[in-house]
């Protein structure tokens, strides 16, 4: 590592340390027209591991019917995810448009169009904290790779002025889009795993698949129930702790269960801790009383986008938030060891940390 200050510390924790999705390898099958026989046979997952968008995604279905020839579709449909939206990639779509800002407007699958407009929306809705356009903010501060540090004030402000969505030109009928001003870049951070992992959830669907556990570097869909007909239990990971620590578990089926939290990605640089959520109304990493937040609801792309909204909105004012979306659960654990909670969740959670106590 590079150390260009002695108190420079570069931390890269992966985003599956944040949920841990806990089921037995037994169990009945619960897909419709199964017979008997069947549902009365162990059901041993169909699994496969994939690294891509820079974590390790982990896939097991639970059906006796599920093939070899379905995890390599997924594995498929996760590079081809990757070739749209990712903007290191250049062989992308997102990539093409940064290259092409302030030049002229590149057309896009509907699926990356789709994708964008709803980064759009989700950035008028959040009043701008949560910005499609802050790629260039995120390359400059790097958080999560070697060499990360503080840049200079100047720099940040210089890319601070490059994140703006209003200069993101969407032509709905041609899908294109439009960077308005040389320099801009899209990064679809804050979406992607969650995008993904609802894509994932839709193939299984398709294929006829009841029973399965999606899980993109914590970003955790929990497909239907477990086989023999019970809830799946998700550990909330406790911050302060190595991953597979849980403050408890959460019953869920059907639902996605997504955290966001500064712990995630971090450097140290002067005894200072510099998460890698960024604020694109200050230029700097998040900087409050939250370690993380976790969100359970129906749709993955939703809860990974409004996870980290939540955190640079606050406690306050993300509880009002979370409170407007219909079928949400949300968690906020803060650094002095609180928790928030909706009141749903704080219904399901089954808190087996007594360090960790509600203030609400």
């Amino acid at each position: 590592m590079n150390m260009k200050k002695a108190a420079i510390l570069l931390v890269t924790m992966s985003l599956a340390g944040s949920l841990l999705a806990g089921c037995g390898n037994s169990g009945n099958s619960s897909a419709p027209g199964s017979s008997s026989e069947t549902q009365d046979k162990t059901v041993e997952p169909m699994k496969e591991t994939y690294f891509i968008f820079d974590t390790v995604v982990n896939i097991k279905i639970y059906d006796n019917r599920a093939t070899k020839k379905n995890l390599d579709e997924i594995g498929v449909l996760l590079k081809q995810i990757d070739y749209q939206i990712s903007r290191n990639n250049e062989n992308s779509e997102i990539y093409k448009v940064n290259a092409n800002a302030g030049i002229a407007p590149v057309q896009v699958s509907k699926e990356t169009y789709d994708l964008v407009a709803y980064a759009v929306d989700y950035a008028k809705r959040s009043e701008g904290l949560l910005d499609p356009t802050i790629g260039r903010l995120v390359g400059l501060w790097n958080i999560g790779h070697e060499g990360a540090h503080v840049p200079a004030p100047e720099d940040i402000a210089a890319m601070q002025k490059l994140c703006d969505y209003h200069k993101l030109e969407l032509n709905e009928a041609k899908h294109e889009l439009y960077l308005t001003e040389k320099g801009m870049d899209i990064d679809l951070g804050s979406y992607g795993k969650g995008y993904a992992a609802d894509r994932v959830y839709d193939y299984l669907a398709d294929q006829g698949f009841h029973s399965a556990i999606i899980d993109l570097g914590g970003n955790i869909f929990a497909m239907g129930q477990k086989p023999g007909g019970k809830d799946w239990s998700i550990g909330i990971q406790d911050p302060d702790q190595e991953r597979g620590k849980p403050i408890g578990t959460v019953p869920v089926n059907d639902k996605t269960v997504v955290t966001a939290g500064i712990y995630e990605r971090y450097f140290i640089e002067d005894g200072k801790m510099y998460p890698h959520i960024l604020d694109p109304k200050t230029g700097y990493p998040v900087d409050n009383n939250i370690s993380s937040v976790t969100i359970i609801t129906d749709r993955s792309t939703d809860a990974d986008t409004m996870d980290t909204a939540l955190v640079l909105m606050g406690v306050e004012k993300g509880l009002k938030f979370a409170e407007s979306i219909p079928n949400t659960e949300v968690l906020f654990i803060t650094k002095d060891k609180k928790l928030y909670a909706s009141p749903g969740f704080k219904k399901l959670l089954n808190k087996t940390n007594d360090s960790y106590t509600y203030a609400n």
